[in-house]
């Protein structure tokens, strides 16, 4: 009698093992109102909103900002000509590190990969004749979040725009950049002592728009699996939370403009488990850890990019079929906020015609393919329920292991978050180099390419000079005794440990620049230096 063979197992990225089929028995076990349950219901599972995309579809975004404000600006103005309901901000490496365009460091770095803003009136050019009440913006900023808020209200005020009027996202989530991405500039102490002020003063003040974005999007981007994005992420916002609660403020004065921020890979079904699970928990940590009462408090908002690591520049055009079956896992699993890359972002900056086709993906996702017309249409799957339970089970065991060294800032200043990043990343290139995972056109279904020319973005070293000569003109033009004035309030300031937030806003008014507002912070607060991991 012939012997039967052995199923080969099969596991997704986080290790867990999928089956061949599954059945009731696979969820007979689920609390229905813990796990399932109804959208618009806590604790979430299925959608944050009763009808989710049947009222309203997410805001659609294109992430974009290159060269001078100016440039930027008029790219905007045609994305939102195109359909987009919703900017999303690049900003340049000099931006984002503190650093004035005339700084020896930002030498080749102005313009290049995001738009320079080194003064308020280059925040105004950004948005000219954009009336800040009529869009909201989410900016990519993270160690100078605070500084390009408050030039951000600066512009809202000048445009008569009242704050509650104003809406929109920083990133502003600084943990991640310690192990993740690299863009820090101050420890962790003082970090997060910005991160509390802007988050305390939109509470107060801007009560429209998101003060942080909690980004599991660069760890993932850097080799973890999904189950660690989510709990790291999750590690990460609690540490937020626990630091504003120290503050004195209340959890529901500020926990309802708390937002995420993802990127979504191209394991299908883990995608849209993965933010199922995580709504869960974070509806269930919300209410039942933190006790906030508001049901608003417990609401789980994210945002995602589709594309990030994943883009291959081999075959460069299967770019968009990437990024596609991302989008459509990205809305099955309930997002708020979308932007889908370009096909051709492996290379550069995308042009005008494929930053419009990445944009037309999410435009026929939300218009043509039907997947709006009910809430969390994969709900009830005996799949997608079993591996919603498996994915929150693993993330919270991950977490529970942070909460014991001592929490997020403590393991990060460790190793330990890096570490678990750098292994993770190398068992998945070993993995794509052995075959063993496929990536179409790269280790399977290659192709001898022809060369032939792209119509690329080109960076224009013109932008730097161009910067450097208008902020040297506004340098020549401010009244010096009030620029020193406020940067000894701000000084002053920083070791009273006041709110920030007043005085960098009265700073730009009188164009202070933002290299030398950042120095201000670095002498009386120093610089972060990497721990050693290996």
């Amino acid at each position: 009698m012939e012997k039967k063979k052995e199923e080969t197992k099969r596991f997704n990225e986080s290790g867990i093992e999928v089956k061949s089929l599954y059945s009731q028995e696979d969820i007979k076990n689920l609390d229905p109102s813990r796990n399932i349950g109804g959208a618009g219901e806590y604790p979430y599972t299925r959608g944050i909103h009763k009808a989710m995309y049947r009222d309203r579809l997410w805001t659609m975004r294109q992430y974009s900002g290159f060269g001078t404000p100016r440039d930027s600006n008029q790219r905007y103005k045609y994305l939102i000509e195109q359909g987009q309901t919703g900017l999303s901000v690049a900003l340049d490496l000099p931006t984002q590190m503190g650093l004035d365009p005339d700084d020896p460091m930002s030498l080749g770095e102005v313009g290049r990969v995001g738009v320079c803003l080194s003064n308020l009136k280059d925040m105004k050019t950004l948005f000219d004749g954009l009336s800040l009440d009529k869009i909201t913006t989410s900016f990519t900023i993270n160690a100078t979040a605070a500084m390009l808020l408050a030039m951000y209200l600066c512009v809202a005020e000048k445009q008569g725009v009242p704050f509650d009027k104003v809406g929109g996202t920083i990133q502003n989530d600084i943990l991640k950049e310690y192990v993740a991405r690299g863009a820090w500039i101050y420890p962790p102490e003082f970090s997060l002592r910005l991160i509390v002020d802007t988050i305390e003063y939109c509470a107060q003040h801007v009560p429209r728009f998101n003060p942080i974005s909690v980004s599991g999007a660069h760890f993932r981007d850097a080799g973890c699996t999904a189950v660690q994005e989510a709990a790291f992420t999750l590690a990460d916002a609690m540490e937020y939370v626990k630091a504003v609660l120290d503050r004195g403020m209340d959890i529901d004065d500020f926990a309802p403009q708390l937002s995420f921020y993802f990127y979504t890979h191209n394991n299908f079904f883990e995608e849209v488990a993965k933010y199922r699970a995580m709504r869960k928990l974070w509806a269930v940590y919300m209410k039942e850890k933190f006790k906030a009462k508001n049901p608003r408090s417990w609401l789980f908002r994210f945002g995602v990019v589709c594309g990030g690591s994943t883009l291959m520049p081999q075959q460069h055009e299967i770019n968009t079929i990437r990024v596609s079956y991302q989008a459509l896992a990205s809305v099955l699993g309930g997002v708020q906020s979308m932007f889908t890359c370009a096909m051709d972002e492996p290379f550069s900056i995308p042009t005008e015609e494929t930053a419009r086709l990445a944009l037309r993906i999410q435009q026929v996702l939300g218009y043509e393919t039907g997947v709006v017309d009910t809430a969390d249409p994969l709900g009830g799957s005996y799949f997608v329920e079993s591996l919603t339970k498996e994915m929150a089970d693993k993330i919270e065991e991950l977490m529970d292991r942070i909460e014991a060294r001592g929490g997020m800032t403590q393991s990060i200043k460790e190793g330990f978050i890096q570490k678990e990043i750098l292994e993770e990343a190398y068992k998945k290139e070993k993995r794509i180099s052995t075959g063993e995972m496929v990536v179409v056109g790269v280790n399977r279904f290659t192709i001898e390419e022809e060369e032939k020319e792209l119509r690329l973005h080109e960076y224009n070293p013109q932008v730097a000079r161009e910067q450097i000569e208008l902020l040297n003109q506004l340098r020549k033009i401010r009244d010096k005794e009030k620029v020193k004035r406020h940067i000894e309030q701000l000084r002053t300031a920083g070791r009273n440990n006041e709110n920030l937030m007043p005085y960098l806003m009265e700073a730009f008014k009188d164009y202070v620049s933002l290299g030398e507002v950042c120095q201000v912070f670095k002498e009386e607060f120093g610089i972060f230096e990497q721990p050693t991991v290996f």
